[in-house]
């Protein structure tokens, strides 16, 4: 009996120093993996698709210092004197930067470059690969093409529908072209039900092109004005969306011109604007600026002023009234902020939507540099 409780009693301490044992492996792999992700890299490897002869190409990758300490970065070291790099030194907590590989297309044929980061974060180094191929004669696509998407290159990141009546429906389009190694699928993900899409071909070879058309559905919009609302490009069927495939799609509906039958434009309500067209190309060395537009109703009844919507960032606008009875006036302060105007992708406006027979829907335009 005293041997039993005594094997009971060793097999019992095993089984602690065991558990004990595993506990403290999964504690060591999660420290590891916390520790790993404190510098993260969004996609380690670029395609970069195709290039000439002695013309260089470049890979940007976004990274993020997700931990709660200065990152300091000691070097990015290439493979070999042929590839050039650029990167921040420090990256503050919490702060997204980039780091540059430029390779100098020398030699002909595929390429695949790395580079080490070596950095406070990681013990280990993380490596960025950037690849593609050097041909002989590149064609330069960048009149045709002057956007890119990884290794495929478009005309437009942007489609607008202006000024559509309910029941409309407008196409716009998008030309495409495979500047990589492989063959393409490219798709428009993510559509709202009031856009449908088609792509012509449907498989894309390397250096070939294509179109995808895109249709606006007006009957299924629910509100008069604007609509915005950002679809994304993919390369193949499946992948995965991101920020940087991203294309912004407006479209302005008109409102039903059918209330303003039968209503006599001497009662109507009548608005007068001081502009439509607001200048912020000079901001004085300073980082916004205000311009104010006056609005008054000349008209015999209530102007209203039903919406007001901007069609990008980088603007911040205040109206005194969107109620004016027959001969007062209001001010619209338009306040635009010059690093983010210099950052948008379409073409600044505000719209407005009012009861005025003549001006339905009013566009204020902005002009940047």
């Amino acid at each position: 009996m005293i041997i039993m409780k005594k094997n009971r009693f060793e097999d019992g301490l095993r089984f602690v120093l065991l558990a004990f044992c595993f506990q403290f492996s999964i504690f060591n792999f999660q420290s590891s993996m916390v520790f790993a992700q404190k510098l993260v890299v969004e996609k380690p490897s670029l395609e970069c698709g195709r290039t000439g002869y002695q013309q260089p190409v470049t890979a940007i990758f976004d990274l993020k210092n997700k931990s709660r300490k200065k990152l300091v970065i000691e070097s990015v070291k290439p493979d070999c004197g042929c590839t050039a790099v650029e990167y921040p030194k420090e990256v503050g907590a919490g702060d997204k930067f980039t780091i540059k590989m430029t390779y100098d297309a020398r030699q002909l044929g595929h390429f695949q470059k790395s580079a080490a980061v070596i950095s406070n974060a990681t013990k280990q180094p993380v490596y960025l690969t950037m690849r593609g191929v050097v041909l002989t004669e590149m064609q330069d696509y960048t009149g045709s093409y002057p956007l890119s998407m990884g290794a495929l290159l478009l005309d437009q990141d942007v489609l607008e529908f202006d000024d559509v009546n309910k029941g409309d429906s407008p196409i716009q389009e998008i030309h495409v072209l495979n500047n990589g190694t492989d063959r393409m699928q490219p798709r428009l993900m993510h559509l709202p039900p009031y856009l449908d899409a088609t792509v012509k071909p449907e498989s894309l070879e390397p250096g070939k092109s294509g179109t995808i058309t895109v249709t606006l559905v007006s009957d299924k919009l629910r509100d008069y004005g604007l609509t915005q609302t950002q679809v994304f490009l993919a390369q193949q069927l499946g992948e995965k969306v991101s920020a940087d495939k991203a294309i912004d799609v407006s479209v302005t509906l008109l409102p039903d011109l059918k209330q303003f039958e039968g209503v006599s434009k001497a009662i109507a309500p009548q608005l007068q604007m001081s502009t439509t067209d607001v200048d912020f190309t000079d901001f004085g060395g300073k980082d916004k600026k205000t311009v104010e537009v006056l609005l008054a109703n000349s008209g015999k009844s209530t102007l209203q002023i039903s919406s007001m919507q901007m069609y990008t960032g980088g603007l911040k606008v205040i109206l005194g009234s969107r109620e004016l009875e027959p001969g007062q006036n209001t001010t619209l302060k338009i306040t635009g902020f010059s690093e983010e105007l210099q950052k948008v992708k379409g073409r600044p406006r505000i719209l407005m939507i009012t009861n005025d027979p003549d001006h339905p829907k009013v566009t204020i335009n902005i002009k940047v540099k």
